[in-house]
């Protein structure tokens, strides 16, 4: 596979040139141990323990194999180097662009896994303003080169409705928007099922830690977006409910949400500005959903820590489209709401290979895999995604999932058994998570969920 990027820097003309890879109670404090301890410890720590030690030793032996594997695979180069590629796809992504360790990167990282796989080639297309939309993607598809063109982004969907009707030979998919057209697949997500796992874990903790509020920063105020506002108030309304139901109380914990939309996916002071304000009223945990945001988010929780000397607990850090359970070394990321951008640009692009390419709409939920709570499966995933984008160290790996392991330890287990249940009552369909597709919608569940103080 070979991956070409093609970019546009404000004030300069647009290149062409090779892609680099991705860069891209209380609370306990966290003690310092050999990595030898780790497997008992991550044991000690909750009831996924047992399978978590299972996991880490085979990820260890694996680690080993690999390194045999690696050595006898450099001999075979030469005659990798020299098979033939078998078609091209595009991957085109929002302002902002790669190294947002989530929902550009991994539209970034289906698609080049889905080319290595496929054995195509990938180009890579950032743009630098919405202004970029429309000429990137009428110069992509006038080459007729590209089997498949892929674009990132809910906000490129007015462009790509003018496109695909002027190439109307040309395949393209589109992830967070529909764009009802014959040669374009859209692919959408169910973001509210997974979000309602992360807010009733939020729910229960603040009622847990006797904190008044739970906290999310929001980006631009768009549907999709709604869709994570919608399935969180819900979630933590059905927390609170079973925290009263688990505890007998007669009325449910009086929490309440506090939100902000920004008004921008790139703006990370105002993401940390904004979790700084809401770690100032009482949140228990911020969930981030503005994409590269949350690196100001999880700077802001991770300041208020080390200002007070604690390192696990209270208040924690909600991630967003990837595991971003890992930033920070996995000190203070509790869970993601994981939006799996990266199956969806897989299956695009597998569609094309396998000749079963459809227009249409592609939902995908729990039940689809598309969308999730993280888990340490998914930790151990995401810790090498970030060490592939040079944002964290291979001789941290051991380290973070112990400072993972501790902090998801402040967590009572019935707490997390609960969310296990909320998950597997709407994968059953007995539990209905509401959504939000317009601005009246949203405002009629804000009205049913006011999670006011």
């Amino acid at each position: 596979m070979a991956a070409v990027r093609i970019g546009k820097a404000r004030g300069k003309a647009a290149s062409w040139h090779p892609a680099p890879r991705p860069r891209g109670g209380t609370a306990r404090p966290s003690p310092s141990f050999p990595s030898c301890e780790l497997p008992q410890l991550v044991l000690s720590l909750s009831p996924w323990g047992h399978e978590a030690l299972a996991t880490f030793k085979e990820g260890a032996m694996m680690r080993k194999w690999l390194v045999a594997v690696l050595a006898i695979g450099l001999l075979a180069l030469p005659s990798l180097a020299q098979t033939a590629l078998k078609g091209k796809v595009a991957v085109v992504l929002d302002v902002g662009g790669r190294g947002d360790l989530s929902f550009n990167d991994m539209g970034f990282k289906g698609t080049d896994q889905a080319a290595k796989d496929f054995k195509l080639q990938m180009v890579e297309v950032q743009n630098a303003s919405p202004e970029d939309y429309l000429p990137n993607l009428r110069r992509l598809a006038r080459t007729g080169e590209y089997d498949l063109i892929i674009c990132v982004g809910f906000l490129l969907g007015d462009a790509l409705t003018r496109v695909a009707g002027e190439f109307p030979r040309q395949k393209f998919a589109i992830i967070d928007s529909v764009v009802d057209a014959p040669n374009v697949m859209s692919i959408v997500f169910r973001e509210n099922e997974m979000s309602a796992l992360v807010g009733a874990l939020g729910g229960m903790l603040a009622a847990h830690y006797n904190y008044p509020y739970v906290g999310v920063v929001l980006g631009i105020e768009i549907p999709v977006l709604y869709h994570f506002e919608a399935g969180y108030r819900f979630g933590i309304d059905w927390g609170l409910e079973k925290y009263k139901q688990k505890l007998g109380l007669a009325t449910k914990p009086n929490v309440g949400l506090l939100y902000v939309y920004t008004g921008t996916f790139s703006d990370i002071a105002k993401g940390k500005t904004a979790t700084q304000a809401q770690l100032a009223q009482g949140a228990v945990a911020v969930y981030n959903v503005a994409g590269p945001l949350g690196i100001g988010d999880l700077e802001a929780i991770t300041e208020w820590h080390k200002a007070r000397g604690t390192k696990s607990g209270p208040p924690y850090y909600f991630g967003v489209d990837a595991n971003q359970d890992w930033m920070g070394k996995g000190m203070h990321g509790l869970a993601s709401g994981m939006k799996r951008v990266d199956i969806g640009c897989y299956r695009a692009v597998e569609a094309v290979v396998k000749g079963t390419f459809a227009g249409g709409m592609v939902s995908l939920g729990l039940a689809e895999k598309g969308v999730g709570i993280s888990k340490y499966e998914d930790l151990l995933e995401f810790i090498e995604f970030g060490i592939a984008a040079g944002a964290l160290k291979p001789e941290e790996r051991d380290e973070t999932i112990a400072n993972w392991a501790i902090n998801r330890g402040t967590v009572p287990a019935w707490i997390w058994a609960a969310v296990d249940e909320l998950e597997k009552g709407i994968l059953a369909g007995t539990i209905k998570v509401p959504t939000a597709d317009s601005r009246e919608e949203m405002l009629a569940i804000r009205a049913r969920y006011p999670l006011t103080r």
